[in-house]
């Protein structure tokens, strides 16, 4: 082990254990939270109608990610069934799967359009999902294949976060600081510019997020090697391409029928 290893429990308050994961994981939908309230207040918005939301959305968000990972790994978990629970793993596409259901529910039943709350929420997601990353590098998770320390170090990365791709005596690709990079600037793309475009239909902000994030993911779910698998094709290249498509598609329609 490495002497710049970093441990993945930040520290313990008598018996709880608290992880960097789960650090990373809270600031992630804190992050997300502070975004789409100042959004919410800048398009005219109650914040706290989005808060609501998001109080909503946040316990169906980890379990329907949760129940994603699980339904992909079902071979390994019906055979041990009492690690649905105990066992971590959760997979991002399931949690926007029950983020955008629940906003769907929650809109319809507030008499709110769906697609203005989605421009609001779509810049603080993509925020969220660029910081939750570190927490798999904390865990020394969702990382490429292997690859020479001289190539991490000819990609300038300081000391600390080669190491901590070493793992059992392998470096490897770090396909979380690709992902956290790329969404990072999804992130700047959506919130500095493109929301500030007054010809963008409703749910174009939300749909330019979706389709930028699916194209990153596509290229860099190729490099990792713990991807959830159907059959031969890694998902979550499938509900890449699927996202892009579909989001062209909505958005092609909504200029034809609305120019």
């Amino acid at each position: 082990m490495s002497l710049a290893y970093i441990d993945p429990i930040a520290f313990q308050l008598g018996p709880i254990t608290i992880f960097w994961y789960g650090i990373f994981i809270a600031l992630s939908f804190l992050a997300g939270i502070g975004i789409a309230t100042q959004e919410a207040k800048r398009k005219n918005v109650n914040p706290d109608l989005v808060l609501d939301l998001i109080v909503w959305t946040i316990p169906f968000v980890i379990i329907g990610a949760r129940a994603y990972y699980v339904i992909f790994k079902w071979d390994y978990y019906s055979q041990y069934p009492a690690q649905i629970i105990d066992r971590g793993g959760l997979a991002i596409h399931g949690g926007l799967i029950a983020a955008i259901t629940v906003t769907i529910i929650f809109t319809k039943r507030k008499k709110i359009n769906f697609w203005k709350i989605a421009d609001i929420t779509a810049p603080g997601i993509v925020l969220g999902q660029a910081i939750g990353r570190w927490g798999n590098f904390m865990n020394q998770e969702a990382h490429g294949g292997p690859v020479s320390r001289s190539f991490l170090e000819n990609l300038q990365l300081p000391t600390w976060l080669i190491e901590q791709m070493r793992i059992d005596g392998t470096y490897y690709h770090p396909t979380f600081l690709y992902e956290s990079l790329w969404n990072l600037t999804v992130f700047c793309f959506l919130f500095f510019y493109w929301n500030k475009k007054d010809f963008l239909k409703p749910g174009e902000l939300f749909l330019s997020y979706l389709g930028l994030y699916s194209l990153g993911r596509f290229f860099i779910e190729e490099m990792r090697t713990d991807s959830l698998m159907l059959g031969p094709f890694r998902v979550a290249q499938l509900i890449s391409i699927f996202v892009i498509m579909f989001c062209f598609s909505i958005s092609y329609y909504n200029h034809k029928n609305n120019s």
